[in-house]
């Protein structure tokens, strides 16, 4: 199919790539970054922050637990970097997270 049909074999390899980098781009934040930055990120790409298009504010439901998982750190880490950055004024949870573009200040100037 990949031989056969080159709009198929360019969004494929397009994503193949695109993975790749994404996969490099989290082991090295695995390595070389704090749980708080590896966190701010998370956040920022589940609101799709920076992204073509329109961001969302608002995170999907997801638990501590899950996030913690996803960066790699415990769930009481999670719980003490989202109640700093609600202190920071970075994010609000009324029932929703939402999201402040400031969180990006994090990412970019640690």
């Amino acid at each position: 199919m990949l031989h056969a049909e080159h709009a198929f074999s360019h969004f494929f390899i397009t994503y193949l790539v695109s993975r790749n980098n994404r996969i490099q781009e989290d082991l090295v934040g695995q390595l070389f970054d704090s749980a708080e930055k590896r966190l701010a990120r998370t956040l920022l790409s589940l609101v799709r922050f920076g992204k073509e298009g329109r961001s969302e504010t608002v995170v999907p439901k997801i638990s501590q637990e899950t996030l913690a998982k996803i960066v790699g750190t415990t769930r009481e880490r999670v719980n003490f970097f989202m109640n700093r950055f609600r202190k920071l004024g970075l994010i609000d949870y009324n029932g929703e997270l939402e999201i402040h573009s400031s969180l990006l200040d994090i990412v970019l100037h640690e």
